[in-house]
C-alpha cells in the first residue's frame, strides 16, 4: 500500500523554497570568495559567468526555449544589462576584497532601494510611513559602513555600488518582456558576468592564471548553488502569497553572516548588528506596509 502524502500548504512550501534559495545564494557567495583567495577577480567572473551561462543554455534547450530572441535587445533589456553588469562586477569585487558578513548585510538593503526607485521612476505611490522606513534603512547602511571609524576604506563602498546595481536590475526586470523565461534571463545574467570579467580584465593584471583544483571545485560549486538558488527563488515567488514568502529573503543574512564567521573567521561587532537590525526592520516594514496598501486598493 502507498501512503497518501498530503502536499504542503502553499505558503509553507513557498517559504521553504525561499529559505533554500537564500541558503544556496549564501553558499554561492562563500565559494566565490574562496576562489578569490587564489584567482584574479576577472578570471573568476569569466569562468563563473561561462559556467552559469552554459548551464542555463542547456536548461533552456531542454525546455525548448529559444535563447536568442528579438526581445533580448529591447531598450528595457539593455538597461537591465547595464545595471546587472555594474551589480555583478562590484558585488563580486566586494566578496573578494571585503568581509562576506558585511557584504551580505549591505545587500539586504536592495528591497529598500527598489521601493525608492519605484517611487522615483515608476510613479508608485509611497506614503510617509514607507518614506520614513526608507530613510531609516539608509541610516542602517551607513552604520554598517562605519564612515566615522578608522576601518572605513573606499573598498567598503564596493558592496553599496553592487547593491545599487542589483536594485536597478530588479526595477528593470519589472518592465522586462513577459515572454522571456527564467532560464533565458538566467542565461543572459551569467553572460553579463562573463562580459564584466572581460572588461575588468582590461584593467586587472594578471588577467588569468592556471587555476588550482580547489579553485576549480569552488567555482563549480558556486555555479551549482547559483543555479539552484535562482530556480528555488522562482519557485518560491510562484508558490504561496508574496507577502508571506518574500520576508524570508532576509534569511540570507543569517546564512551569510554565519558562513563569514565560521568559514572565513570574520568578526561581527555590535555596530554591525545594530545596522543589520535597522536594515532588516525597515525592509520588513516596507514589505508589510506595501502589502497592506495593495490590500486596500
Amino acid at each position: 500500500m502507498h501512503e497518501n502524502r498530503t502536499p504542503l500548504p502553499p505558503n509553507l512550501a513557498g517559504s521553504l523554497w525561499m529559505i533554500a534559495a537564500m541558503a544556496a545564494f549564501a553558499l554561492e557567495d562563500a565559494f566565490v570568495k574562496q576562489a578569490a583567495l587564489q584567482l584574479p577577480v576577472s578570471e573568476i567572473l569569466v569562468l563563473f559567468g561561462l559556467g552559469g551561462a552554459l548551464a542555463f543554455w542547456a536548461l533552456a534547450a531542454f525546455n525548448r526555449e529559444h535563447v536568442f530572441r528579438r526581445e533580448v535587445i529591447s531598450p528595457v533589456m539593455q538597461v537591465r544589462f547595464g545595471f546587472e553588469l555594474v551589480g555583478r562586477l562590484f558585488y563580486i569585487l566586494a566578496l573578494a576584497l571585503t568581509p562576506l558578513s558585511a557584504t551580505t548585510v549591505i545587500l539586504q538593503a536592495t528591497p529598500i532601494f527598489v521601493v525608492l526607485g519605484a517611487a522615483l521612476f515608476f510613479g508608485e505611490k509611497v506614503g510617509w510611513r514607507r518614506w520614513t522606513a526608507i530613510l531609516v534603512g539608509l541610516v542602517g547602511v551607513i552604520i554598517v559602513l562605519k564612515p566615522d571609524s578608522g576601518s572605513f576604506t573606499p573598498l567598503s563602498l564596493l558592496a553599496v555600488i553592487g547593491m545599487l546595481g542589483f536594485s536597478g536590475r530588479d526595477l528593470a526586470s519589472r518592465a522586462a518582456p513577459a515572454s522571456l523565461s527564467t532560464n533565458v534571463l538566467g542565461f543572459y545574467g551569467f553572460v553579463t558576468i562573463l562580459i564584466a570579467g572581460l572588461l575588468f580584465g582590461l584593467w586587472e593584471q594578471p588577467v588569468f592564471v592556471a587555476p588550482p583544483p580547489n579553485s576549480i571545485f569552488a567555482l563549480l560549486a558556486a555555479v551549482f548553488f547559483g543555479i539552484f538558488a535562482y530556480t528555488a527563488l522562482m519557485k518560491a515567488m510562484r508558490t504561496g502569497e508574496i507577502a508571506t514568502v518574500a520576508p524570508f529573503r532576509y534569511s540570507r543574512l543569517l546564512f551569510g553572516v554565519l558562513l563569514g564567521v565560521v568559514w572565513f573567521g570574520e568578526t561581527v561587532d555590535t555596530q554591525m548588528l545594530i545596522g543589520c537590525g535597522i536594515i532588516v526592520g525597515s525592509g520588513l516594514f516596507i514589505l508589510w506596509r506595501g502589502g497592506k496598501v495593495r490590500g486596500k486598493s
